[in-house]
Parts: C-alpha cells; structure tokens; sequence
C-alpha cells in the first residue's frame, strides 16, 4: 500500500517580490472606506515599493523599514508626510502576513517601528472675514463656468465640506428642515454621516449655477469642456483645485488650499459666536480636540475670559 505522502506546510517568505506586494496593496486598498484615502495609501506604497525594488532584493522587515524611514528624512519630507508613508508599510505588513506572504514574526518587527516624532503645533492657513469677502466678490460671475466656480468656492468657505463631500454632492440632498436649507445624510470620511447647513446666500450660488447648467437631478458639480458645454456626471479633484487657485490669485491670496477653507469656516463660525460642539457636528468631526485645531484659537490675556465671570465683588 502506497503510502501517503503528506504536504508540508509552506513557510512564510521573508523576501517579498512584486506579485507579492501587489497582492498587500490591493488588500489595503479594500480595507479602506474612504476614496481620498484610497488614493493617499496607493500613492504611499507605490512609492516604498518603487524603493524596495530599486536596489538589491532585502528580506522584507524591520531593518529594512528603518532604513526607508532614513530615506525619507533626508528627502526632507515633514513629518507627517513620513508618518503616513510608515502607516501605509506597516499596513502592507499586516496584511502580507495575514495572507500567508509574510513571516509573523518579521511582520510585528515592522509594525513596532515608530513615527519621526512632531515637534510643534502645525500652522494652518486661515482667511479673516475682510479676505474670504475678497475671494467670492473679486468676479462678477456670468458664464457658466464661473457661476460653477463660485458655487463651489461658497460651499467649501459656507459650509466646510472637504473636497471629496463637495465632488460627490448630489441636488437630491439638498433639502429643507427645520425651514433651513441642509445638505442631509453626507457621508464624509469614515463612513460618517451628517446633516449640513446651508446659509441663504450659498444656496443662490448654487442655484445660479444649477439653473444655468439646467441640471435637475444628479451630481451638482459637473465638468465643462473648452467649448462652454457641460458634459459627464462629476469632474476631477485636480479641477477643484484648479478653482481654488484661480479664485486665490484674483484676490490677492497666496498659497490657498481647498481645505484652507474648511479651517476658514471653523474660524469664522467660532469668531461669530458659534458653539464648539455646533462646530464639531457642521464639520463632521468625531474628536473634538480636531475641531479645535481647527479653530487656530489663540489665548487672549489681555481681555481673558475669566476676567468677567459675573460673581466679581464689583459685579453688582
């Protein structure tokens, strides 16, 4: 009688090759919910992947992940910028591991390496009030384009919404409650869900807009070819940036960034009087300590705010 030969179990490898790595991206890529984080994570391991397999081949572990994290110091990125890059390889680790690719032992060295720590607080870019009138009445909108463009620029300093909640935003969300015009159920980044409100004079701009573009349903924001013809069903984050830019430049503004109008939005709203946790829901935050990074809020010693607390001996 034959005997029957018993298959060995194959060794986790130590040497990742490209197959391999592909296989640990398209596994994190679907871990994750969010389309701008997608994309940011496939950016991040492209790059260590392009790296890894540009010198001779390494076993894939903590040795090796030191000496990337030394690769991107002295490329002179910030720190968070490393920060990311790391996440995105440890990632790669867990998920090369968990699929049989990768060595345990060497996946939970990789996982153990740490961050380039952050000395400092990093400094946002806000506009004040007299800045954020500049950047929507520089132009006198009449085209299509440019009443698409001011729309958006409104809705990003109006209501705070991060780019990809302005691309994906549909006129079928846009409804009435409480008698206050809200965009209802966005989904932002995590999966979260939210009730924004829409200030009066935002809503004109963007039913200036979907009047001309005669749009009636669908995605608000649509791109517009040379000829001034509204085509597709969305448009690209790089035209968005694109807007913002343009909008900065006639108004005399350096160096703006789409989401340097979000952190307007929280300045102006706390500015007006508004209440930190009506902020954190407008904003979609879950940790209110990010909505008060938000704020930029400075301590005010001169005129401090227990100065007046009403139970002064001279209150009377």
């Amino acid at each position: 009688m034959a005997k029957s030969k018993s298959r060995k179990k194959r060794a986790p490898k130590r040497v990742l090759a490209l197959p391999d790595l592909e296989h640990a991206k398209t596994a994190v890529l679907n871990s994750l919910t969010s389309a701008s984080g997608q994309r940011t994570y496939e950016h991040a391991i492209r790059e260590f992947v392009t790296w890894y397999c540009s010198g001779p081949r390494l076993a894939f572990n903590r040795t090796v992940v030191l000496r990337y994290r030394i690769h991107l110091e002295q490329r002179g990125y910030a720190p968070a910028t490393i920060n990311l890059r790391l996440a995105a390889v440890r990632r790669i680790a867990y998920e090369a591991a968990d699929a049989g690719l990768l060595s345990p032992e060497l996946a939970a060295g990789i996982r153990r390496v740490r961050g380039v720590r952050r000395i400092g607080v990093r400094l946002g870019n806000w506009l004040t009030p007299e800045q954020g009138r500049r950047l929507l009445e520089c132009a006198t909108p009449s085209s299509p384009r440019e009443l698409r463009d001011q729309a958006m620029v409104a809705l990003l300093i109006g209501c705070g919404l991060r780019r990809a909640e302005l691309l994906a935003l549909h006129l079928e969300s846009i409804q009435q409650r409480e008698e206050h015009w809200v965009i209802v159920d966005l989904i932002g980044k995590g999966g979260h869900v939210r009730t924004v409100p829409i200030p009066t004079w935002v809503k004109r701009h963007v039913d200036a807009w979907t009047a001309a573009a005669a749009i009636t349903h669908g995605a608000v924001f649509r791109a517009i070819n040379k000829a001034g013809r509204i085509w597709g069903d969305g448009m690209s984050p790089k035209v968005l940036w694109d807007v913002v830019r343009a909008a900065a430049a006639r108004a005399g503004i350096d160096k703006l960034a789409p989401h340097d109008l979000r952190r307007t939005c929280a300045r102006l709203c706390h500015l007006a009087g508004g209440e930190l946790d009506q902020i954190q829901f407008l904003l979609g935050h879950v940790s209110i300590q990010t909505t008060e990074r938000y704020l930029g809020s400075k301590q005010k010693l001169r005129i401090a705010v227990n100065d007046r607390l009403g139970i002064e001996p001279d209150a009377a």
